[in-house]
């Protein structure tokens, strides 16, 4: 039930501070309101695109502006400029920075705030990784036409496979999903190198397998990986035909040198995921 109760900023519950950027966060029972200062030459972008892996915040902020003005580019092109004495709903998919020489002062609610606080905590243990996903493809039909017995056999068989490539080009496997598996490596290339080599290992079987790439920043917490890189590649996979192998332009820029052969594959909306994404088709050297 609702209590009358008033909170004060000079004592919040939580302080968190980044480059150019202030959050004080107080909280009534299960609201949680944040007062944000951001200074001149702070960019969205600049500053927390690198650590999510993109750049437009995923984000809505929901708020009212005391002092300053921010410029927004929504993803879909729309730009609107927010100075004091503002209510504003900033949509998530989009970039913002400040404009002019006075710091930009808010007070939000909503849980915009803390949802941005959680994701860029300054004591979470964040790595630059390269996530490669693998499924098999249709394996419910397969799994259908052989039988249970034969199928754990034969998942049995494909993972082993599978890890035997992991080992060749050091890659890291943190969990299995189903049927397929989610890895991280600290190289883009020995990655793609790996999704080709697990690809060309599936043509003497049964089984065809997809791969989606991405390289990005993740959190490692304890055996497991999150963070919006693992959905991107993720997407990425679920975009992949049966024996592509399909990366981000973030990887296809970080493998420029490397000896491969990329295709486009288009620009894509992936689900869940604000703006497009421009995929690459890896090409195996003949």
């Amino acid at each position: 039930m609702p209590r009358l109760q008033a909170r004060l900023f000079d004592a919040p519950d939580e302080l968190r501070t980044f480059p150019l950027a202030r959050i004080e966060m107080v909280k009534l029972d299960e609201l949680q309101v944040g007062r944000c200062r951001f200074e001149p030459g702070w960019r969205w972008s600049a500053a927390f695109g690198e650590l999510l892996g993109t750049t437009s915040c995923p984000i809505r902020h929901l708020g009212y502006a005391i002092a300053g003005s921010m410029r927004v580019l929504a993803d879909d092109g729309q730009t609107i400029d927010i100075g004091p004495n503002s209510v504003f709903d900033i949509p998530a998919g989009h970039d913002k920075w400040v404009i002019g020489d006075e710091p930009w002062l808010t007070v939000e609610w909503g849980g915009s705030h803390q949802a941005m606080g959680e994701v860029l905590h300054e004591d979470t243990n964040r790595t630059l990784a390269t996530v490669l996903f693998i499924d098999i493809v249709d394996s419910t039909g397969r799994l259908a036409r052989i039988g249970d017995a034969a199928w754990r056999d034969e998942l049995s068989a494909h993972r082993a496979a599978m890890r035997k490539e992991l080992n060749v080009f050091r890659g890291r496997e943190v969990q299995t999903t189903g049927d397929g598996l989610l890895a991280i490596f600290d190289s883009p290339a020995r990655a793609v190198r790996c999704a080709v080599a697990m690809v060309v290992a599936t043509r003497s079987t049964e089984l065809a397998i997809r791969v989606g790439v991405h390289t990005g920043e993740v959190e490692l917490v304890g055996e497991d990986v999150r963070g919006i890189a693992v959905h991107v590649a993720a997407r990425v996979l679920a975009t992949a035909a049966a024996g592509e192998v399909l990366v981000t332009a973030t990887t296809a820029d970080l493998l420029e040198g490397a000896g491969f052969e990329l295709d486009e594959a288009g620009t894509h909306e992936l689900k869940g995921l604000p703006g497009e994404r421009r995929l690459y088709r890896v090409r195996e050297r003949s």
